[in-house]
């Protein structure tokens, strides 16, 4: 039997992506090799319990929504991860997979959303981008940038150029909280005519910085 180390299981709003807003079912798994300077998830690094699949289908289940989203820590990092994501994917859910970028995704489920991260320089983990998963995504998936300065700002400017990525799937560009002024990149995007998604951590907006929402 698969088991996986979740950290919590729980329902909110999706508040990033292109289902912000979405009252959504959270599957976060515990463990992540990587540590993003802005990382507001360290709790999810360690601990947890362990859950059979069939388990945590039972618990999602008994939240009655639509849309379901894995996430971590770094889920990938889980050897079980493609199979929950699959099984989700059977019992009907909209499911959704928010992923670092540093793990193969190609054992993902077609059905799944996938929403990878490229990291920036100033995140620290620049050098852990698998760009080799940017040819696997397609139209429903998403590529993120999370700005914390105009370095990175000028970067993801040339990710998007380099790799024609507007082209291949929707890009967002995420300010991090307490480094980027979000005003400023909304009006960079704007100012550049960038073809990207612009946006906010609706859950942060709501509820501050309390897990488990």
């Amino acid at each position: 039997m698969q088991l996986l180390r979740i950290t919590e299981i729980f329902h909110s709003l999706q508040g990033e992506s292109r289902s912000a807003g979405w009252p959504t079912v959270f599957v976060r798994l515990t463990g992540c090799p990587l540590r993003c300077v802005y990382c507001d998830t360290e709790y999810a690094f360690s601990g947890g319990a362990k859950m059979s699949i069939a388990e945590i289908l039972d618990r999602v289940r008994s939240h009655g929504a639509h849309y379901v989203c894995v996430t971590g820590g770094e889920p990938l990092a889980q050897k079980a991860c493609p199979e929950l994501l699959r099984a989700l994917a059977d019992e009907g859910y909209e499911v959704s997979l928010e992923t670092s970028g540093a793990f193969d995704v190609s054992e993902v489920d077609p059905r799944v959303v996938k929403v990878v991260d490229l990291k920036t320089p100033s995140s620290g983990e620049v050098e852990r981008n698998r760009y080799e998963n940017l040819a696997l995504l397609g139209p429903k998936d998403q590529i993120k940038f999370v700005i914390l300065n105009d370095e990175d700002y000028r970067w993801a400017i040339d990710k998007l150029q380099q790799y024609d990525l507007p082209a291949r799937c929707e890009v967002l560009f995420s300010p991090a909280v307490g480094y980027q002024d979000p005003t400023e990149l909304a009006e960079k995007v704007l100012r550049d005519r960038l073809p990207v998604r612009f946006q906010i951590q609706l859950h942060k907006i709501l509820w501050g910085n309390q897990v488990g929402r």
